[in-house]
């Protein structure tokens, strides 16, 4: 009988810090495939079905033929709607923003994500935790600064993919345990790329072989950041490894200064500051609530 294995949080934290490191790319390549314009459409499509592919072995070896037939099909559609319509309108953002600017506002996602757990999911929010929250939004208000520079449609797109994204995670915790992380994941991204197959007719353009090429590796990319995140939890605790989280921001702001030569400003790097304490402080709560 195979033993568990045993916790080994420097493991964990290095895994996490790996996938933290290599994510940032999927962004560079968007933004490269955007500029070059080809339609997001095709891009997020491309996204879903190699991401689709790489996890399809995974979910066959842990439910075989069960992995095509989801128990609750109109849940998993909708969770499907919600990363992928994240995944599209952060990378429409990034056709108006700068990675790490884009990547900030798009980190409102963990706040969002304890509003809808307190509202949907009946979770117990304190009033401290409930400060962080809006500690945290003025944190991405900082970022955004309406009234003060004029609205960027970047900045929009950014903000409602972290809104979908966090939505799309109440629903995930919600399905917590119903089925093997990577067949959901399977799931999430064959019914992804299935329906933005429908709308493909009407904004395709042949990718060239390079082009190709790239597409692949955001499916790559992106499943090996997800396989890196899940070997990593299972060395260390969430409340240790969640705000790690947080260090994409660093590859990001070095991968959109090293390919597109973009900096964040003054204003931006204090309300990601502001953003990063607020998610760690209410990771800790978190903690202790179910100690």
């Amino acid at each position: 009988m195979p033993h568990p294995k045993s916790p080994r949080p420097l493991a964990g934290v290095g895994l996490m810090l790996v996938a933290m490191a290599i994510l940032p790319f999927i962004d560079v390549i968007a933004k490269k495939l955007g500029q070059a314009g080809m339609p997001i459409l095709i891009v997020v499509w491309a996204r879903a079905l190699f991401g689709g592919m790489m996890t399809l072995p995974f979910a066959l070896g842990a439910e075989g033929r069960r992995a095509f037939h989801p128990q609750r099909p109109l849940h998993h559609l909708a969770r499907a709607a919600l990363l992928f319509g994240a995944t599209f309108l952060f990378f429409n953002a990034l056709k108006h923003l700068p990675i790490a600017d884009a990547l900030a506002i798009f980190f409102v996602n963990p706040l969002v994500i304890v509003v809808l757990s307190a509202l949907f999911l009946g979770e117990r929010v304190g009033p401290r935790r409930w400060a962080a929250v809006a500690v945290g939004f003025v944190g991405t208000l900082i970022i955004i600064r309406p009234g003060m520079v004029a609205i960027n449609p970047g900045t929009l797109y950014a903000l409602g993919a972290g809104v979908s994204l966090g939505s799309y995670f109440v629903m995930t915790r919600h399905i917590a345990g119903a089925a093997d992380a990577m067949v959901l994941t399977f799931q999430t991204s064959a019914i992804g790329a299935a329906l933005m197959t429908l709308g493909l007719p009407f904004v395709w353009q042949g990718p060239d072989p390079l082009q190709w090429l790239m597409l692949a590796g955001l499916g790559v990319i992106a499943t090996l950041g997800h396989v890196l995140i899940t070997k990593a939890y299972e060395h260390g605790e969430a409340s240790l490894l969640a705000p790690l989280a947080f260090t994409e921001i660093i590859m990001a702001t070095l991968a959109g200064w090293w390919f597109f030569g973009d900096l964040p400003d003054r204003w931006t790097l204090l309300g990601v500051a502001i953003l990063i304490a607020s998610a760690i402080y209410i990771s800790v709560r978190e903690r202790r609530a179910k100690a």
